[in-house]
């Protein structure tokens, strides 16, 4: 299969599109393509002498003012692309106050978020900003084990963020966790509202995904263990890709990855119905008219719900090419309720899809993705996800079984107290 060609940022008459950053990439450090041969060349140098994988191996003082640069180009981006967003939502009641309560969550929060962070910028293990498309947005971040013997098994992780302020940062704690394990991770980055509306999002997530199966062989990556996982919208939008494929495929359409070419999904905490969640999400403070915007109008709701894609019989083709699905969510989740994953679930079993539906009690939306990976020690989604990615394999279910606990990144106090404040 060869890596997809990547189309021209269409033009629309929706003036969402208008306000698009055509400049975003100078605002990041440059990075090389992610061809065959700079991704040999990356991986030897990460094997062999440990420095970084683009251009020659600078001095420990360049290496370190090179990744202060690149931590205050990233950051500058996410500043302009925040004010662009207000700007653009206007100035409410319910943002404001949801704002501040997510300050005062990331104040609380703060110790773990700089430990991660300090990784996630520093770690030769962790290549960043890898370029997967010609959108500005079109970048991955990759996690590596540090034991570089064999093949590892592949996690593909979509991040969520409301559609509007997902970035693929967000799932840094996941990828280095993982990492651990003996288990790659890439994480996809993608165009945001306003950048771009929800068939630009699962367009950027398809490719970032046809990237990877296409590539990640060159880095160690196992092709045949390839597992798709991701989290709120992150979740709706990773679900819309697969189907999307499943679909096409199923039609004799072209394609440049194949869903058979997944082993599993995982939907964490994720919104399959967009018809039931408009006047929620509205409640919340995602108000209607900019829900719709970002689903391109009332109309299109269906056509990006996947519950009811695998509902329709035009459908029936897909089902049988889909991989083992399984969703997580906790029930105190207010953000997107877990009725979102039951019915679901639900609906694939009805038409014959293998999917499983996990239930955390009383765990909200953060709880199953920040908080419980933050607190350290055992954590039942984690090791959910590393015995099931390990099961054939003998050896890594007994390092993992010999693992020592995850060490904990913030007090219990400070997680009670962020769990109270959160406004998701």
């Amino acid at each position: 299969m060869e890596p997809p060609s990547l189309p021209a940022n269409r033009p629309s008459g929706n003036s969402v599109h208008e306000i698009t950053e055509v400049n975003e990439t100078d605002a990041l450090v440059s990075v090389s393509s992610f061809n065959s041969a700079s991704f040999n060349q990356q991986q030897r140098r990460r094997r062999g002498n440990k420095t970084t994988p683009f251009s020659t191996p600078p001095s420990r003082q360049q290496s370190f003012g090179r990744e202060i640069g690149h931590a205050a180009a990233e950051t500058y981006l996410l500043t302009r692309l925040s004010f662009k967003l207000l700007s653009y939502l206007g100035v409410g009641y319910r943002w404001i106050t949801r704002l501040l309560a997510l300050a005062l969550y990331a104040m609380l929060l703060m110790p773990g978020f700089i430990q991660v962070a300090f990784r996630y910028y520093f770690s030769s293990h962790v290549l960043r900003s890898i370029v997967y498309g010609d959108q500005p947005r079109n970048r991955l971040d990759l996690y590596l084990p540090r034991n570089s013997d064999g093949l590892k098994p592949v996690v593909i992780f979509v991040t969520g963020g409301a559609w509007i302020i997902g970035y693929k940062a967000w799932g840094a704690l996941l990828g280095l966790q993982l990492a651990e394990r003996d288990i790659i991770v890439a994480c996809l980055d993608y165009r945001n509202f306003p950048q771009g509306t929800i068939s630009d999002m699962v367009t950027d997530v398809c490719q970032g995904i046809a990237f990877i199966c296409n590539n990640i062989a060159e880095v160690g990556g196992d092709p045949k263990k390839i597992y798709l996982m991701g989290q709120s919208a992150g979740a709706h939008i990773s679900a819309c890709a697969l189907l999307q494929q499943a679909v096409k495929e199923s039609k004799g359409e072209s394609i440049y990855w194949s869903a058979s070419q997944i082993n599993a999904y995982f939907g964490l905490s994720g919104g399959y119905n967009l018809l039931k969640l408009v006047d929620h999400f509205h409640g919340r403070g995602l108000y209607r008219s900019i829900f719709l915007s970002i689903m391109e109008g009332e109309k299109a709701l269906e056509q990006f719900s996947p519950e009811l894609i695998i509902r329709n019989p035009s459908s029936s083709g897909a089902v049988p090419l889909l991989p083992h699905i399984v969703l997580f969510h906790g029930t105190s989740d207010n953000s997107i309720p877990s009725d979102e994953s039951k019915m679901f679930v639900d609906a694939l079993q009805i038409v014959g899809a293998q999917a499983d539906l996990i239930l955390y009690e009383g765990k909200t939306h953060t709880d199953l993705f920040l908080q419980d990976p933050l607190r350290g020690g055992k954590d039942e989604l984690f090791d959910y996800l590393v015995g099931f990615i390990h099961a054939d394999d003998k050896e890594a279910l007994a390092r993992d079984a010999a693992a020592p606990p995850r060490r904990r990144f913030v007090p219990e106090l400070l997680l009670r107290l962020a769990g109270e404040v959160s406004p998701f």
